[in-house]
């Protein structure tokens, strides 16, 4: 008998800035071998950072075009392309879920791969050749939406989907382009600290409560699209299983690119 497909988890991930592509960082380097923490999947659904609307919507594109979604980097980055095939049918079974869940949801049948979805997975899956369907985040709602999200989605994991959600652990971008004096500044690290903290103890409500519970969290998270996807990530866990802390570091002193696994 063939080998049951293997159930996929959950990742959060730092995509960091599209520098990661090229310059050398210890979150490039664990981008660089994203693929060896799970078994290959039969397709990625990506929740970015940078594709975000007001209801929850899900590219159905066969052949999705890369996205340069960003400006003032070197030339050469505006040439990169990620031609991985779209998966309609995991974006189907995605508009699904979310609708039997209860949720509205849209289609989009030409969009792209922005750089929270290309930047990864052309680092960490090079040839291209898993098929990745894409879902939009909510900024104007919660935590707790996100979560339910998650919530809903994790049966495809059982089909050999990875959810990749794809945001920054934290991002605070004008402290960034200010410039940090420090390796971490203590506000970024005291947030990192908390988050560990609370996903290893499977302290959900503490999570969903961030902005109030978490230290410096408005400091970390001006606005909140970046931190978003780890409650979709948090949410397709298995109940009661803690997340895994697959890497930490600091980009400019205060850009976490932290990544966590959810089983």
């Amino acid at each position: 008998m063939p080998n049951p497909a293997p159930r996929q988890p959950a990742l959060f991930i730092s995509h960091g800035s599209p520098m990661v592509l090229t310059k050398s960082s210890p979150g490039r380097d664990f981008l660089l071998s994203l693929a060896s923490h799970v078994e290959r999947p039969r397709a990625v659904l990506s929740i970015s950072a940078h594709y975000v609307t007001r209801r929850p919507e899900v590219s159905t594109a066969a052949r999705p075009k890369t996205i340069h979604d960003f400006g003032g980097f070197p030339p050469e980055f505006y040439e990169m392309q990620y031609p991985a095939p779209g998966a309609p049918d995991v974006a189907a079974a995605t508009a699904k879920a979310l609708r039997d869940a209860g949720m509205e949801v849209r289609e989009h049948p030409e969009r792209g791969f922005d750089h929270g979805t290309w930047v990864p997975m052309i680092l960490g899956f090079p040839d291209a050749d898993i098929p990745v369907a894409q879902l939009s985040l909510q900024p104007y709602d919660d935590a707790a939406t996100h979560f339910r999200i998650g919530q809903a989605l994790a049966p495809l994991r059982d089909d050999n989907v990875l959810i990749m959600a794809s945001g920054s652990l934290t991002h605070n971008l004008s402290a960034y382009f200010r410039g940090s004096q420090a390796p971490t500044e203590p506000w970024a690290q005291a947030f990192v600290d908390w988050v560990l903290d609370a996903v290893s103890e499977n302290r959900i409500d503490d999570l969903l409560d961030f902005e109030t519970k978490a230290p410096h969290a408005a400091m970390n998270h001006p606005t909140t699209e970046h931190f978003l996807p780890l409650f979709v990530a948090l949410g397709a866990a298995s109940p009661g299983t803690p997340g895994e802390r697959l890497h930490t570091s600091m980009d400019g002193g205060v850009l976490a690119m932290d990544a966590y696994r959810f089983d």
